[in-house]
This record gives C-alpha cells, sequence and structure tokens, in this order.
C-alpha cells in the first residue's frame, strides 16, 4: 500500500479496521482473541497458535473465531497491527528525542524493533504470517501498513508530508520490515539491522523541503 498522510491513514484505520462496527461485547470477545494469539506466538511462535487452542484460550466457540479472522495467518496479521497500535500507543508517551526528523525515526523505529525482540517467537510468527499472507489478508496488511505509517509520520512531526517525503516513508517501512526477517533468520545482527535503520532514515533528510537543486 502506498504510504498515506497521517490524515488519510488515520481515517482510513477508522473506517477499514475490523472491529469499527462491532458492539462492546464483540469487541471484547476480538480483544481476548487477539490476546490469546500473542500469549500462544510468545511461546512457541507460528506452529504453536492452533486456532482450537485460540478459541479455547479466549474462551469462544471455534466458530465464531473463525467468524473473526477466517484463518490463521488473518489472526496473526491482525495481531501484528494490534502490537504495533500498542507500541504507537507506548512512543507517544515517550516521544523520540532525536534533533532531526531522520534521528526521531531511526529511534523510533529500534525502539519498536527492541520490543519485538524481547518477544521474538511472537515477532517471528507475526513476521511469518505477513510473508504467507495471499489477496484474501489484504485489509489486515494494509493496517499494518497503515499502522507502520502513522508511527513513522508522527516521528517526523508531519501532519501533511510531501509526495517525496511519503515515498520516503514507504522505502523506510520495506526496510524496516525488510530487517525484521533477515534478523529473524540469523542473517543479521542488532547493530547491523541499526546499521541499516539510520541508512535508511536518512532519506528524510533528502525530502526536506528546499533541499533539492
Amino acid at each position: 500500500m502506498p504510504a498515506e498522510s497521517k490524515a488519510e491513514a488515520r481515517a482510513e484505520a477508522s473506517t477499514v479496521r475490523p472491529s469499527s462496527s462491532l458492539t462492546e461485547r464483540q469487541e471484547a470477545r476480538r480483544r481476548r482473541i487477539l490476546h490469546a494469539s500473542a500469549q500462544l506466538a510468545s511461546r512457541g511462535g507460528f506452529d504453536a497458535v492452533q486456532m482450537r487452542e485460540v478459541a479455547e484460550s479466549s474462551q469462544v466457540a471455534l466458530g465464531t473465531l473463525y467468524r473473526y479472522f477466517p484463518s490463521k495467518v488473518h489472526l496473526l496479521v491482525a495481531t501484528m497491527q494490534d502490537q504495533l497500535e500498542h507500541m504507537h500507543g507506548t512512543l507517544r508517551k515517550k516521544p523520540p528525542t532525536g534533533d532531526t526528523a531522520a534521528e526521531r525515526v531511526a529511534e523510533t523505529l529500534m525502539r519498536a524493533f527492541r520490543a519485538l525482540q524481547r518477544e521474538p517467537h511472537l515477532a517471528d510468527a507475526m513476521v511469518r504470517a505477513l510473508t504467507f499472507a495471499d489477496r484474501s489478508v489484504s485489509p489486515e496488511v494494509d493496517q499494518v501498513s497503515r499502522q507502520t505509517t502513522l508511527i513513522i509520520l508522527d516521528a517526523m512531526g508531519l501532519d501533511d508530508p510531501t509526495p517525496e517525503q511519503l515515498s520516503a516513508v514507504r522505502v523506510i517501512e520495506h526496510t524496516w520490515h525488510s530487517a525484521l526477517i533477515t534478523w529473524l533468520s540469523g542473517r543479521a545482527s542488532i547493530a547491523q539491522v541499526k546499521i541499516d535503520i539510520e541508512t535508511v532514515c536518512r532519506l528524510i533528510d533528502l525530502t526536506e523541503p528546499g533541499t533539492r537543486p
């Protein structure tokens, strides 16, 4: 999904989010399902998330679970969006302190990365689900992208980014997700991830209005 302005991303998130039309009771049920999914994934990764066990842990009927989430991939991608939303709330309480937008975004993404690092099985399960997602999971995948966009734009301090800045955000998102995959597969160290994130965030400096000849 192309990166959007903060206002567009917020509006889209509020209208497309699966829980937007749920009753209070249904939303509470959905929260229990996502919590159970995250708990099972934290203990054993992707393979540990079995729909029957999720249903039992969240105290819902298996058929009800499938009405909320048609497959394990749908469920785990929605779990990632939920985890990112929680991270976003935490980041807002303690904003990044860098002097430049590039420094603030790099700090923000590394803080999010370290939060996932503390739960490697959960991170692996969610990233694998994103990798396996087909077109049927597009709404959930779009929610993950929109949430990531909001996190980056908040760190940049932008409400109305230029097309060039949105393009930079999109490349930063791709790099961050790729860094997660390479770290989880053991092909990159934390130090290398930090270097890659800091390097790609320099694109923000290049897209500042007035910096182009």
